[in-house]
């Protein structure tokens, strides 16, 4: 059985059911005495993720560590890997070394599809995620509904984080526009990412134990709320006063104490965000369009000219199109490589047809 000062792991995270777990965990390297020695061995939470190496949290220190090559090839062959807010084991000592020797399967997790299709982890075991967005040129409605449907699909409560808006001239406004536009029941916040008042707000989240992401566009004050939060002091820069890009001040996602006792993962800001959800999370993410949909007239109504439908008439047409954009990206991404070849080859047959009928008609 591990030795673990309770208190000191509450201040990156740990709750009883995660401690519980890691206990389970624990037990199965317990009888390991030829292979890993039991003496060493330390809960841990992962605060950094870099190309060949970790730094791990014990609730104390963090340190230096490495991970078993045999773990990485077994999270690779599930399309899987290590992510900030991974709790797991630790072995060895500074001067032999640290090596991360097993991870806990995660409570939640967030994830995205990268270019080639494959899963990216982004972070494990949150319990909030602050949806951070400017006031500035960086609002996009669109894309926050995007990081919604991430969120709810990972079962992480959303808030939604309005920044700079101490300087943008209707920030009521804006924000009255956001909670119109979302399903009932997501808080949303306008807020100046460098006052106290931000803390305030958002302390009903930040408990002990509590752990907290902020996802956003870059440039759209997830650092400076971080240093707001927290007791870092992460590096933040201008947006280009062309277009109100942010210039990725922030490389890496790294974990952060509150003085309260939560913790919160900053991230970079993420150029694509390709989910990774089935039909059923993103109906999660768009209720108010899910619970509609059941008084159309027809079963399958794709909410676009069918007569009898429900929903166009109560649901902004701008989020509408977003949802169903959505639905078809959810659905592409489900595919699997035989329907992919079944589909283009339908396109093909249904293309030459077309092409057909047009040259019977110019004889």
């Amino acid at each position: 059985m591990i030795n673990f000062d309770f208190a000191s792991l509450r201040l990156i995270g740990l709750t009883p059911a995660i401690a519980n777990q890691l206990h389970a965990l624990a037990a199965d390297y317990a009888d390991a005495a030829d292979t890993v020695d039991n003496a060493t061995l330390q809960m841990v939470r992962i605060t950094e993720v870099h190309r060949d190496s970790l730094v791990v949290h014990n609730g104390s220190q963090a340190m230096q560590a490495r991970a078993l090559p045999r773990l990485l090839h077994e999270l690779a062959a599930d399309d899987d890997s290590l992510a900030v807010g991974d709790w797991g084991l630790l072995s060895g000592n500074a001067a032999c070394g640290h090596h991360f020797i097993a991870r806990m399967s995660p409570l939640t997790h967030l994830a995205r599809r990268n270019n080639e299709g494959r899963l990216q982890a982004l972070a494990s075991n949150i319990d909030t995620a602050l949806l951070v967005m400017g006031l500035d040129s960086d609002f996009n409605l669109r894309r926050l509904e995007r990081y919604l449907a991430l969120v709810h699909a990972a079962e992480v409560t959303p808030v939604v984080v309005l920044t700079k808006a101490d300087v943008h001239a209707d920030a009521q406004s804006r924000l009255a526009e956001v909670e119109q536009r979302l399903s009932a029941g997501v808080p949303v916040f306008a807020v100046n990412g460098q006052s106290s008042m931000a803390t305030d707000l958002l302390a009903p989240w930040m408990a002990a134990g509590h752990t907290l992401i902020l996802l956003g566009s870059s440039g759209a004050g997830k650092s400076t709320l971080t240093n707001t939060l927290t007791s870092s002091a992460q590096d933040t820069g201008a947006v280009r006063a062309s277009d109100g890009r942010g210039q990725h001040t922030t490389t890496a996602r790294s974990l952060h104490l509150c003085p309260g006792g939560a913790c919160i993962i900053d991230t970079p800001g993420l150029r694509t965000l390709q989910l990774n959800l089935d039909e059923e999370a993103l109906s999660a993410s768009f209720a108010d369009i899910d619970a509609l949909a059941a008084a159309c007239q027809f079963r399958d109504c794709s909410h676009q000219s069918e007569p009898g439908c429900a929903v166009r008439a109560a649901v902004d047409e701008d989020r509408l199109r977003n949802y169903q954009k959505l639905l078809r990206e959810t659905r592409r991404n489900q595919q699997t490589p035989l329907d992919r070849i079944a589909a283009r080859s339908k396109w093909k047959v249904l293309m030459r047809s077309v092409k057909e009928k047009d040259r019977m008609k110019r004889g």
